[in-house]
């Protein structure tokens, strides 16, 4: 695999055949990847994977018309070709008064910091098969567990270059190793299944295969035997495994394109109080080994930590330079790119502020509700809010976890949830999104 220097300049090259070619503009990323996986099953090897790739992806303006264009033949010859066809296209294409590279001005020429996202550990398929067996021997061993899907080890190493016609170059590495364990518990009409996995990029990071496994078979084990809940109006407490898929629904209301669209249920709500006083969201992309941590964005501007909500209030939105000229803003540094085209948009790590409560605490007073540790569908109204999910969990009553539910629903709308929602202080820093135990009180549940 080649070095972040040596993608920085394949991405350097291909932006100076497209300038030859008649781009008034342009910018070119870069991105290569390798791994390696094992999965066991049963204790035994069921399968070896290893795969490499390597992608180059060509924007080039002429005027206010733009093109894509991506190859795995990074041969000179087929990069001229991809050069003169991304000038062909954009001169077919229509006029777009917001596209273009971002503001000169604004651009980061580094120093970056170092994020330590390279691990130099680098583990062999025989020690990797040794981590799938682990885990998964580890599952199997918990009392009620009858079958296995497996366990898996990997690792995998990355680069990443961006390059730009108006003085822009970078690259940077990571790498990552991950563990999981799937294991079924349970015989006749009362099986269940579950797991656990984490995903680091340094090895030293990684929980134990043991402790994967013995995870995966623990939340398997306490989900035999679900019963049914009964329809109405409760407070429901969202696991962690669960919880930062609310916040994810904040981020996804926030970025350019749903604001610029006006397609978003928080389109009014910029510096309103959305949440209870003392709420926090955070945004944090230099995190030493945080697995969303980047020195730059997408289009070269430089990334830095911010609140999003701060105090219960919404501070902004997270823009790219297309949806920011939309908007009359300036860019954010949030733009993402993932292989050819346009910039999306992508936070850092985004973590919710830990409450004062332990989850305990915060179950107490709970006289009937629902712990939810699963969702399942994408019943989310992005426009609206409205919110509907199939769920799986645990009764609460009486302030006690009372046996296991399965087959309902809990719907609600996001801005009352957001405002109605309490956070307890068990948050853990191992996901791109991390937020601890959540209550929202007031849902309705669907059950039996």
């Amino acid at each position: 695999m080649l070095s972040p220097d040596q993608a920085r300049d394949r991405a350097l090259d291909l932006v100076e055949r497209a300038r030859r070619a008649g781009a008034e503009t342009a910018d070119a990323v870069y991105g290569a990847s390798s791994s390696e996986g094992i999965q066991v099953r049963l204790g035994k090897l069921e399968d070896v994977e290893r795969s490499e790739s390597e992608h180059i992806a060509l924007r080039v303006f002429v005027g206010k018309r733009s093109a894509s264009i991506g190859s795995s033949d990074l041969s000179p010859a087929a990069l001229d070709e991809l050069a003169a066809r991304a000038i062909d296209m954009a001169r077919a294409a229509p006029e777009d008064a917001y596209a273009g590279l971002a503001p000169d001005e604004l651009l980061t020429r580094g120093p970056w910091p170092d994020l330590d996202l390279i691990d130099a550990h680098e583990p062999s398929p025989e020690a990797l098969r040794e981590a799938a067996l682990e885990a998964e021997d580890a599952a199997r061993a918990v009392s009620g567990i009858t079958n296995s899907d497996g366990g898996t080890a990997s690792f995998g190493h990355g680069v990443f270059a961006l390059a730009t016609s108006h003085g822009f170059s970078g690259a940077y590495g990571s790498t990552s190793h991950s563990l999981s364990a799937s294991v079924v518990g349970g015989d006749g009409s009362d099986k269940q299944r579950d797991n656990a996995w984490r995903s680091t990029h340094h090895h030293a990071d990684l929980p134990s295969p043991a402790e994967i496994g013995r995870l995966a078979g623990e939340r398997t084990v306490a989900k035999l035997g679900s019963g049914k809940l009964k329809s109405g109006a409760m407070p429901v407490i969202f696991d962690p495994r669960v919880s930062s898929s609310l916040v994810g629904h904040l981020l996804g209301a926030i970025t350019g394109s749903a604001i610029t669209r006006r397609s978003s249920f928080l389109l009014e709500k910029l510096g309103e109080q959305i949440f209870a006083p003392g709420i926090l969201i955070a945004d944090d992309p230099h995190t030493p080994r945080g697995l969303r941590s980047r020195p730059f964005d997408g289009e070269g501007l430089a990334t830095s930590a911010r609140n999003i909500v701060e105090d219960g209030r919404l501070t902004g939105w997270l823009l790219d330079s297309a949806s920011a000229r939309q908007l009359n803003l300036a860019p954010t540094g949030h733009a993402a790119r993932n292989g050819g085209g346009a910039p999306g948009v992508s936070t850092g790590n985004v973590h919710l502020a830990a409450g004062t409560l332990s989850p305990k605490e915060l179950m107490a007073d709970v006289k009937d509700g629902v712990y939810v540790t699963e969702l399942i569908g994408q019943g989310v109204n992005g426009v609206t809010g409205d919110y509907s999910r199939g769920a799986a969990g645990f009764r609460i009553v009486d302030g006690e976890l009372a046996g296991p539910v399965a087959e309902f629903t809990v719907a609600g709308n996001l801005l009352r949830m957001f405002a109605q929602l309490t956070a307890a202080n068990d948050l853990e820093w191992h996901r791109a999104i991390n937020v601890p135990t959540l209550r929202v009180d007031g849902m309705t549940v669907a059950g039996d």
